[in-house]
């Protein structure tokens, strides 16, 4: 497990070009809401919904672990999550078709997001590099 996680974190690094900038994605929980910053600087602000009671949003700091432009759930009806960027296990920002709901805790504990606004984050990501990106997730 270590050894791939190594590998993992080395295959990222190579990929990352040199003039990449620094993607900071910050989630706060408490208000259903996501902050995009590139080198420092706040260039979006999102509504999302995280987990609905009984279930969690793992908080914490985090890095992409892999990504799919369409991608469908394999636990829950294939439904689908496009602009999936995974970063703990099964836990993933993606789009929804749910945009009425975002706002308020709805989700099985990722973090969904306006379809345009998952686009938007993830050709951030692809372009700068998943070990440029850092998710932190708080209460």
């Amino acid at each position: 497990m270590l050894r791939r996680l190594l590998l993992c974190a080395l295959v990222a690094l190579i990929a990352t070009p040199a003039w990449a900038a620094n993607v900071g994605v910050s989630i706060d929980l408490s208000e259903q809401r996501m902050r995009v910053s590139i080198d420092g600087a706040q260039r979006y602000a999102w509504p999302v919904s995280t987990a609905r009671p009984g279930y969690r949003t793992p908080v914490g700091t985090f890095h992409p672990q892999r990504m799919y432009a369409e991608y469908y759930s394999l636990k829950y009806d294939m439904a689908p999550m496009p602009y999936a960027i995974f970063f703990y296990y099964g836990y993933a920002i993606h789009g929804t078709t749910e945009i009425a709901s975002l706002g308020r805790p709805v989700s099985h504990g990722c973090v969904r997001l306006h379809p345009d606004n998952a686009r938007i984050l993830f050709d951030l990501v692809k372009r700068n590099g998943m070990a440029s990106t850092t998710i932190r997730i708080r209460p």
